[in-house]
């Protein structure tokens, strides 16, 4: 019974013990000091079209006005901010007339994230951007909250006619220029294109098999050889050595090629991204297709017989 007893003082005393610990803690909170460009965190609890409510854990709430949210002129609170979201704010009052602290998120994230900004920009991070509207030499969106620009010549692989047809699109992106004193971001959707181009053609020559015969053109001559276009933006080399002559020794490839010509070569190779061809070994393998393989008729044997008296028929016995 004892044993008991004890068990049921335990169980009885852990709850007072975790309201304690709950209260204290509460105590603690609400005794802290908060100064006026402090930045700290709290739970949105309402949302209006006027406001933002923040709990804090402190003995005042903390309001966010609709333009102290983001600067993005097109971010709507109603639209896009949760009671539940956990948020991060600068204190720029701590009263705002009605007892309560006034908060701006924008000016906290725009503090915090020119250090992400620098992170990313280092580690070459990928990203997404809207296009919100198109200015004198580029366009313009926001990222985490703060206006961004990419120059015209690093929307896209080649030169953009008219930079408003990209408005509402959302691009990829990389921040090559990040600078918090002058609030100036720089990205380029250029690289990431460039990147995932040359990541395709990589793809696609590695499923290039040796042996494959094919049709190209010529896309330039060098002292060399040709660089053939096969397709998709791939090239492979056609040695001097390796281009049909007729016999005749070239002093250059352009003796037999030109720019344009349509040529029909087999690869021979395909190593670290490069693809080395031949016009002489695709002709020698149409040359052995054409020949057409002699078939042996053989004729049908007679029928035997297990007749015996066949068998001895015109043997003369003596």
């Amino acid at each position: 019974m004892d044993e008991i007893n004890v068990t049921n003082a335990t169980e009885e005393t852990a709850p007072a013990a975790e309201s304690m610990d709950t209260m204290s803690d509460a105590l603690e909170s609400s005794m802290r000091k908060i100064e006026v460009g402090d930045i700290i965190d709290g739970t949105v609890v309402g949302v209006t079209d006027q406001e933002v409510t923040v709990d804090l854990a402190y003995a005042a709430e903390g309001i966010i006005r609709p333009l102290d949210y983001s600067s993005d002129p097109s971010f709507s609170v109603k639209e896009n901010v949760h009671p539940g979201d956990e948020i991060k704010a600068k204190v720029l009052r701590l009263d705002d007339g009605k007892g309560n602290l006034l908060l701006s998120r924008r000016e906290a994230m725009e503090e915090l994230v020119w250090d992400d900004f620098k992170d990313m920009m280092e580690k070459k991070t990928a990203t997404e951007l809207t296009v919100k509207e198109a200015v004198k030499g580029g366009v313009v969106g926001y990222l985490h909250g703060v206006r961004a620009f990419v120059p015209a010549s690093k929307v896209a692989l080649d030169y953009v006619e008219d930079l408003t047809t990209y408005v509402g699109k959302t691009i990829p992106v990389r921040i090559i220029q990040a600078e918090k004193e002058g609030r100036k971001l720089v990205l380029s959707s250029r690289e990431i294109l460039r990147d995932m181009k040359n990541a395709k053609k990589a793809e696609m020559i590695n499923n290039i098999k040796v042996g494959l015969v094919t049709e190209g053109k010529v896309a330039s001559i060098q002292s060399y050889g040709a660089f053939v276009n096969l397709g998709e933006g791939i090239d492979g080399l056609l040695h001097i050595s390796q281009i049909s002559s007729g016999g005749k020794r070239l002093k250059t490839p352009a003796d037999v090629l030109s720019v344009g010509d349509t040529v029909k070569v087999k690869v021979t190779k395909v190593e670290k991204g490069r693809i080395s061809l031949s016009q002489r070994a695709a002709e020698e393998k149409e040359e052995v297709e054409k020949v057409v393989e002699e078939k042996v008729v053989i004729p049908k044997a007679e029928k035997l017989t297990t007749n015996l008296g066949s068998l001895l028929k015109g043997i003369k016995l003596d």
